[in-house]
């Protein structure tokens, strides 16, 4: 039975992602040895939608995007790129040290989370 989902971010500079996760996401973590942590997430979905050809899988944290990447500014993060309307949803991405692009995303379209 499934019980939860582990995500992986691939990243040159690890340490510094790492550290750039606990002030983005808040949440708790474990050091699962030698430095490698692991940090809870909330609640998550999963989708499947069509591709042309070949397949690849990406990251979003559910947001309200434009709190969100104020207060992420704020801490000095940067969009990636700006917020585009996409009319399902808004979407954009805050670049993490080591390269890492994390997407941003507010649905408009019912979602599969539970009501807070």
């Amino acid at each position: 039975m499934i019980n939860g989902m582990h995500a992986i971010l691939y990243s040159q500079d690890a340490d510094a992602t790492r550290d750039a996760l606990r002030q983005v996401l808040g949440t708790r973590s474990v050091d699962a040895g030698d430095g490698w942590l692991t940090f809870a997430l909330p609640p998550a979905e999963i989708a499947v939608h069509p591709a042309d050809e070949g397949g690849r899988a990406e990251l979003y944290l559910m947001c309200d995007v434009a709190a969100t990447v104020t207060a992420l500014q704020a801490k000095g993060f940067e969009a990636a790129r700006p917020v585009s309307d996409q009319g399902w949803g808004l979407l954009t991405a805050i670049t993490l040290p080591g390269g890492v692009e994390l997407g941003l995303y507010q649905p408009r379209h019912p979602t599969a989370l539970p009501s807070p």
